[in-house]
């Protein structure tokens, strides 16, 4: 037996990633599954490993003292009132990103987080990957220098041959390129920038393609991003390319740059016509099965049991990726410039 017991929100499509990678922990197992359709233990329980309960009401699961954790793997358009719930009921929260749809909802959910007192882990897991790894490793190490640009993209095609396509589409689902999947973009840049973005100007658009003529939102957009210290960065949010995966990374500082699992270092007396190659598993895939999950579950157990914060992607962690999110889609919709937390 484990440590800490994990009920599962919501049992689709990122659920099958987040079962294995709990399971797989050294603190951590998933003992219930809560779910609108209806379950069957003993086949959970086979499949899953462990004795594992279903259920389809969130009332119930909460009430359960055996349940220390709660993954939520739900829809984004239900996770405020279900993180909301969860807390009140003292539960510690792995919470499936995007976090909620409107800055409304997040500063509910802050503020239900901090009441409660309970840890968090959100799934900005590309900050676990073995590329942000090693990125962040060379950028603290020095070798770039000062960072006064960087560019972190996002080109993921979410069409028909993805489950999620069926809701993603929605604008009360989906919500925009950044919120449904080109936040991990963002938030990667704002790992490896260090720093407050105090403006952003964003634009955005939509392939004239007919597989992407379902979503009721636009789902390309490009943000430009000022940052405290003058710094200034870019990220764009494609989900209706036609096209490999591609998690574009470019950094330029004071004394290097680095292009993807490339770099280049005056410190290092690196020739500058050519790239030095980094050891790294690129971020090459938007199925969940590919992410990074365990090691930061892993990180997550292992701070809950110190009774500490988890490093990187805690809840306050991501609410600033958040709010830098809803200003760039604010900017979108008004035309014009953005402060961040306006």
């Amino acid at each position: 037996m484990k440590k800490y017991n994990v009920g599962i929100l919501g049992y689709g499509w990122v659920a099958s990633a987040h079962i294995p990678a709990i399971n797989a922990t050294s603190l951590g197992q998933v003992t219930a599954i809560c779910s609108s359709r209806k379950l069957d233990a003993a086949q959970l329980s086979a499949e899953h490993g462990g004795r594992i309960t279903a259920c389809r009401d969130l009332e119930a699961m909460l009430a359960d003292p055996e349940i220390h954790v709660v993954s939520v793997c739900g829809y984004p358009h239900d996770h405020a009132r279900q993180v909301i719930a969860a807390a009140q009921a003292g539960k510690h929260l792995i919470i499936e990103k995007p976090l909620c749809l409107s800055l409304k909802e997040l500063r509910a959910m802050q503020k239900a987080v901090k009441q409660a007192r309970i840890k968090t882990c959100i799934c900005f897991e590309c900050r676990f990957s073995s590329q942000f790894l090693a990125t962040k490793a060379v950028i603290d190490e020095g070798l770039l220098g000062q960072l006064h640009y960087g560019e972190v993209d996002y080109y993921h095609g979410i069409g028909p041959w993805y489950g999620q396509f069926r809701w993603n589409t929605r604008a009360d689902a989906g919500g925009s390129a950044l919120l449904t999947a080109g936040c991990h973009a963002l938030d990667a840049l704002l790992l490896c920038m260090s720093d407050k973005v105090v403006e952003v100007s964003s634009y955005d658009t939509k392939s004239r393609s007919r597989i992407f003529a379902p979503y009721e939102y636009p789902t390309t957009s490009v943000t430009i991003l000022k940052f405290k210290n003058g710094a200034v960065g870019k990220c764009a949010a494609v989900v209706d390319c036609l096209q490999p995966y591609y998690f574009h990374t470019h950094l330029a500082g004071s004394e290097g740059s680095l292009l993807d699992n490339k770099f280049h270092s005056m410190k290092l007396h690196t020739n500058k016509n050519s790239w030095s190659a980094l050891a790294m598993k690129l971020l090459d895939s938007g199925d969940v099965s590919d992410h990074p999950y365990q090691t930061q579950f892993e990180a997550f157990f292992n701070a809950l049991d110190k009774g500490k914060d988890m490093p990187l992607t805690n809840f306050a962690e991501a609410a600033r990726t958040h709010e830098v999110i809803f200003a760039a889609d604010r900017s979108a919709k008004l035309g014009r410039a953005v402060a961040v937390g306006s």
